[in-house]
């Protein structure tokens, strides 16, 4: 079930305009942006190869698995900031021989002795050890904090500082400003984490710049040991400028923990129903939400691209939704003008008989219905003949054609019927095709199935000549909504005909390796008593029983309230997305790619079938709403946290003034005399 947040409908959009321009001046002054002049320190090797990507897919050993990896040279290594990272960085580094020394600002000492860790929570004895390398495993936030606090004095000169950073200018700079030019700089990216990554490194991404490495072979020799770490575990290993590592993340990593922190909001919680694109949804939720809304902020306020994608993320979403209600505007002005009739509500003029209002949703929403169809003959290899149905198609398109093949292939005589010509299609599948409707009901087939758009399908069903079926005809839709073609059914059928409402939660993407546990809704919405009746509705049931798919039986008021937070959530999200045209990238992480995918598998389906999802579905109105809100109190998050930095710029050292100035007046019991130029801070 979906739970709703307390979202207040009068939210207002912050406007982004002030924070458009490349540079704000009150962010000037912070470290991750290229203004500081320590950046034109010389040094003894930089490498600035801003477009430059370099996999080493070549080498062998990056691709090979650690146990045929060469061995690797033991470093001493310090991690600062013994975290959740940090901790499970050391396991690696322990595991393949190396010397790991931590410290951090709380007392992890426990948890280093398990992992062979020698912890330190003074930095002074810890540097005094001499490691030959410096991980900085800290929070974006606190990194330049940590970094002043270490006593670099007590360090051996040359010492490799190294950080695991999310974002690489922010942290190139910072180190190219605060440490002495003897030591070595390498700037990397890991891009995986305890989640991702709980198995093995094997093919996952890891980026790195050599911003400063000495030229003395030691110092060279030392580095490529570091790297060789991450190489021997399988990681794909990508040379790339900082800069150009910060583009991609704001379009990769920053987008990924957006969309995941947004349907986080909405509470999303598994359904009985879910698809698989629902179900990447629920995982990107569960992978981001793991982590802290400062690493988040940080990937926000230290990456110069990510407003960028705030802006397009927020103009996506808004041009979708001017798509919904653009279309929607038609409707009612069709209703005013061309038919002259009373403007009805959407849901008046999309259930017509109104008999979807007639219940209450949360009498209906109880994990009762959800009962699982029982069925005997699943495992067999064919069908008996008294099982055999002469199941007509209506509407031969894409999924008509991806049923027929099951249908056909289980011995099921199938005839097709569309306004347009599949009959070579037909032909193929072992389908008799017939471009006329009455030739078609002539046949007398036991199945009307319905497999029309649900825009369409009202005027394909008052086209059919129903006079020339037998009486008692079973009919079945597919639409992937069901309130409506259920009141369709009710208002426009014959009280002799049988009604089974339908939804195959699978397409020809997501079911071409079959459709082996994945489910099957349906409504027994009107079924005759009579044993022969009884027995076709629940012949046509097994036909999906017999391929392995999860039946569920469930009223078509509780399917459409399940799909409004699952179906039609998942296609806006992949809509929206797909607005903002996201590409691969050479450092996909796996939230990414999981995007990207479902981008891949909502853009497949047309604008009608997300349309109809939206108009056709009473609750998927609130869901966009929903969104909207929480999209909108992100970021007020975000920006609401950027105006405290702000104020703190513009007005910390006044405000600090003011403090001052009425201490020493309650002190004095008088006004200063002399001028704030004239005051000391401290």
């Amino acid at each position: 079930m979906i739970t709703h947040p307390c979202f207040h409908p009068s939210l207002s959009k912050p406007s982004l305009s002030f924070l458009s321009s490349s540079s704000p001046p009150f962010l000037q002054h912070l470290s991750f942006l290229p203004t500081s002049p320590s950046i034109t320190k010389p040094v003894f090797v930089h490498s600035v190869k801003p477009l430059h990507v370099k996999c080493s897919s070549t080498n062998p050993t990056s691709q090979s698995h650690p146990d045929h990896a060469p061995p690797i040279s033991t470093l001493k290594i310090a991690i600062i900031g013994f975290g959740n990272y940090g901790q499970f960085l050391a396991k690696t580094l322990v595991s393949q021989g190396h010397i790991v020394l931590a410290h951090s600002r709380s007392d992890y000492s426990h948890v280093a002795k398990k992992l062979g860790v020698s912890f330190f929570l003074n930095p002074h004895d810890l540097c005094e050890q001499h490691p030959e390398v410096i991980l900085l495993c800290t929070s974006i936030i606190s990194t330049e904090q940590v970094l002043k606090t270490l006593p670099l004095q007590r360090l051996k000169r040359s010492t490799l500082f190294v950080d695991v950073l999310s974002v690489k200018e922010f942290a190139r700079n910072l180190l190219l400003d605060a440490l002495p030019l003897d030591f070595d700089i390498i700037c990397s990216h890991p891009m995986f984490g305890p989640q991702s990554a709980k198995q093995s490194w094997k093919d996952l991404f890891f980026v790195y710049e050599k911003v400063r490495i000495g030229n003395e072979s030691s110092r060279v020799q030392r580095c490529e040991q570091f790297l060789g770490i991450f190489q021997s575990e399988g990681c794909k290993m990508v040379e790339m400028s900082c800069q150009e590592h910060d583009k991609l993340a704001a379009g990769s990593q920053f987008m990924t923990h957006t969309v995941g922190r947004v349907l986080d909001m909405l509470g999303l919680e598994s359904t009985p129903i879910n698809t698989k694109g629902y179900e990447t949804l629920l995982d990107l939720v569960e992978n981001t939400c793991r982590d802290s809304f400062d690493l988040y902020y940080g990937l926000f306020l230290y990456n110069k691209s990510a407003l960028e994608m705030v802006e397009r993320l927020d103009l996506a979403f808004d041009a979708l939704r001017n798509e919904l209600f653009g279309r929607l505007h038609h409707v009612v002005r069709k209703q005013f003008f061309e038919n002259g009739e009373k403007v009805k509500s959407v849901h008046d003029s999309s259930y017509q008989n109104g008999a979807a209002s007639a219940f209450s949703s949360n009498a209906l929403r109880s994990q009762d219905v959800t009962i699982p169809y029982e069925f005997k003959g699943k495992i067999l290899e064919s069908v008996d003949d008294s099982s055999k149905l002469k199941v007509a198609i209506v509407g031969f398109g894409n999924f008509g054609q991806f049923l027929a093949k099951t249908l056909a292939r289980q011995g099921h005589s199938v005839l097709a019927y569309s306004r347009t010509d599949y009959r070579d299609a037909a032909q193929k599948l072992g389908v008799s095709f017939f471009s006329d409707a009455n030739d078609l009901c002539e046949e007398h087939p036991e199945v009307i199935l319905l497999c029309t758009s649900i825009l369409s399908t009202e005027k394909v069903l008052k086209s059919l000549p129903f006079q020339r079926l037998k009486r008692s005809t079973l009919f079945v839709d597919v639409l992937s909504v069901k309130e409506f073609p259920r009141n369709l059914f009710l208002q426009h059928l014959p009280p002799e005909f049988d009604i089974l409402c339908t939804h195959p939660m699978f397409g020809p993407e997501s079911g071409k390796n079959g459709w082996n546990e994945l489910p099957f809704v349906f409504d027994k919405v009107r079924v005759g008593n009579d044993e022969r009746r009884v027995a076709r509705c629940n012949s046509f049931l097994d036909i999906f029983a017999r391929e392995g798919c999860r039946m569920v039986e469930m009223t078509c008021a509780e399917h459409d309230w399940h799909a409004a937070g699952s179906q039609f959530i998942t296609h806006t999200m992949g809509r929206v997305l797909e607005k903002l045209q996201l590409e691969s990238t050479p450092i996909n992480t796996k939230g990414y790619e999981t995007l990207l995918k479902l981008v891949e598998n909502t853009a497949g389906d047309s604008f009608e079938l997300y349309y109809g999802l939206f108009m056709y579905n009473v609750n998927a109105m609130e869901q966009l709403e929903r969104m909207d809100f929480a999209f909108e109190s992100l970021k007020k998050q975000l920006f609401g946290r950027l105006h405290g930095v702000l104020r703190k710029e513009l007005f910390g050292d006044s405000e600090k003034l003011e403090v001052l100035q009425e201490k020493s007046v309650r002190k004095n019991g008088a006004a200063l005399s002399s001028s704030p130029e004239s005051v000391k801070i401290s």
